[in-house]
């Protein structure tokens, strides 16, 4: 078991009054599981997999990732754990208008201070179909493009578990077709566990399993 969340509650205040957005979440993730988290507009998925993640603490509970408590940690150290085991995939892309290709890539790598981080940067953005692309700015590509970019920097961290959060939502279906293959076809050479955020009921359908949330409680 690679995640393993007890008893989750967010609880947020509003000026009604506090507004609960996840309920008694009970949840495990095994190794080189993908999962799926699915349900409406506005029933806590975007949260729970910012608690799982570590991104967010939640009001009551406790999430344990790769073997550590999150929610026993502060931030420096929660952060430590995210650098060492977690990607991510956003639908809004993320990447630094001002690095190339390459340096987007490369830049969990030189975090970490890793040698040969330009390296694997090049391996992979060639892995994602974008070796030609590598000094392209964000503004110089495509959707598509700039998402298998993202891809490329999720993995390059090598990660233990990735996060993405309705990774096709910002693009066409054809577009996001071949970004669902890459995602699967990366995660199985990597072995990593994936969870994923999606409307997308073709992203759903390619996981070993689909959790369902209707207002903050799993449902199915």
């Amino acid at each position: 078991m690679v995640v393993r969340a007890t008893d989750i509650g967010k609880t947020v205040p509003t000026l009604d009054g506090p507004l609960t957005i996840l309920d008694g979440i009970d949840l495990e993730i095994n190794v080189g599981e993908s999962l799926a988290v699915v349900g409406a507009s506005g029933s806590g998925k975007t949260t729970l997999i910012g608690i799982l993640a570590g991104l967010d603490l939640p009001s009551r509970g406790n999430v344990h990732l790769a073997g550590h408590e999150l929610t026993a940690m502060d931030e420096e150290a929660r952060a430590r754990v995210r650098g060492e085991h977690v990607g991510f995939v956003f639908q809004t892309f993320r990447l630094l208008a001002s690095l190339t290709a390459v340096e987007n890539v490369m830049l969990p790598a030189e975090l970490r201070g890793d040698a040969g981080a330009q390296a694997q940067a090049r391996e992979l953005l060639d892995r994602v179909g974008l070796a030609d692309r590598a000094s392209h700015y964000p503004r110089q590509l495509s959707g598509g493009e700039q998402q298998r970019v993202g891809i490329a920097r999720a993995f390059a961290s090598r990660p233990t578990v990735l996060f993405a959060d309705e990774p096709t939502g910002n693009l066409d279906t054809r577009t996001g077709a071949r970004v669902i293959e890459l995602l699967f076809r990366l995660n199985e050479e990597f072995d990593t566990t994936l969870v994923l955020v999606t409307h997308d009921d073709r992203l759903a359908d390619r996981c070993g399993r689909v959790v369902e949330l209707d207002a903050g409680r799993i449902v199915a």
